[in-house]
């Protein structure tokens, strides 16, 4: 694939949001057990991304930075931010993405976001167009507010995570050294 040198990235990390309108601009984020939601208005042109932790809501009482993990918060976080780019609600619609489990021995905290997530929007009655949520592996997400094209990279090989009796019982890579340097290549 050839890059666009007149794309712009934009990072969105974990408890963050961010709402565009410049076809330009390219929303990048990494997700395992977190979900984001990709929102836009086709007819405003413009469009957003956050990216939450945890389901649900907080309790009183807890900080901003307490708050913006959680997927309430960065709902209408993300909502609010695109109603004030001009924005309508009724013509909003969604996308799904992320919800790994992405370690086979902790709770699913990623499923528990997704169901959270499309019930929010059925509750708000927003429209979603794509979900892709779920499976082993986190996923790189590029999305373009203004279109609405999203796309995933799928995390794999050195980024997946093993369980200790996988790695004991996989056969052990051939160390190779070049010439020029002491790296081992793996």
């Amino acid at each position: 694939m050839i890059h666009d040198p007149s794309t712009r990235r934009i990072h969105v990390i974990q408890g963050e949001y961010k709402v565009s309108s410049d076809p330009d601009v390219v929303l990048c984020t990494i997700l395992g057990s977190c979900v984001a939601a990709c929102m836009r208005d086709p007819v405003a042109g413009v469009g957003g991304l956050n990216h939450f932790l945890l389901p649900g809501s907080v309790g009183s009482g807890a900080t901003g930075s307490e708050a913006s993990r959680y997927g309430v918060h960065l709902m209408e976080l993300l909502i609010n931010g695109l109603l004030k780019a001009g924005a309508r609600r009724d013509r909003l619609e969604a996308k799904i993405i992320g919800g790994a489990k992405t370690i086979a021995s902790f709770s699913n905290i990623g499923e528990q976001n997704a169901a959270f997530a499309q019930q929010f929007l059925k509750d708000e009655g927003i429209k979603i167009v794509g979900i892709n949520v779920g499976g082993d592996n986190g996923r790189k997400l590029e999305y373009w507010p203004v279109s609405g094209r999203a796309r995933q990279i799928p995390l794999t090989g050195a980024e997946t995570r093993k369980t200790v009796a996988e790695e004991q019982s996989a056969p052990k890579p051939e160390v190779r050294k070049s010439a020029e340097t002491s790296i081992e290549f793996f």
